[in-house]
């Protein structure tokens, strides 16, 4: 069985999928309880993690996925 040529290399694969993890991991972080307040106001959406972690982690794992997809593989034969 001859091995296949594939776009992507396994360093590529590694880092596609650890950005994936980064972006599912900032999307969890922005979220949060239900409001139980009949005002539908919740004070707790202004948090730090919210407003400052949150999208810094998500915006990193989006760069990443650009990253891994533009990323040239190394080339295995010498």
């Amino acid at each position: 069985m001859d091995k296949r040529n594939f776009v992507f290399g396994k360093e590529n694969f590694i880092i596609l999928a650890i950005s994936i993890l980064l972006v599912i991991i900032g999307f969890w972080l922005m979220s949060g309880a239900k409001t139980t307040e009949e005002t539908g106001f919740d004070p707790a959406v202004f948090n730090a993690r919210r407003i400052i972690v949150a999208p810094i982690v998500t915006m990193a794992g989006f760069i990443m996925v650009v990253w891994a997809i533009l990323k040239k593989p190394k080339d295995g034969k010498k």
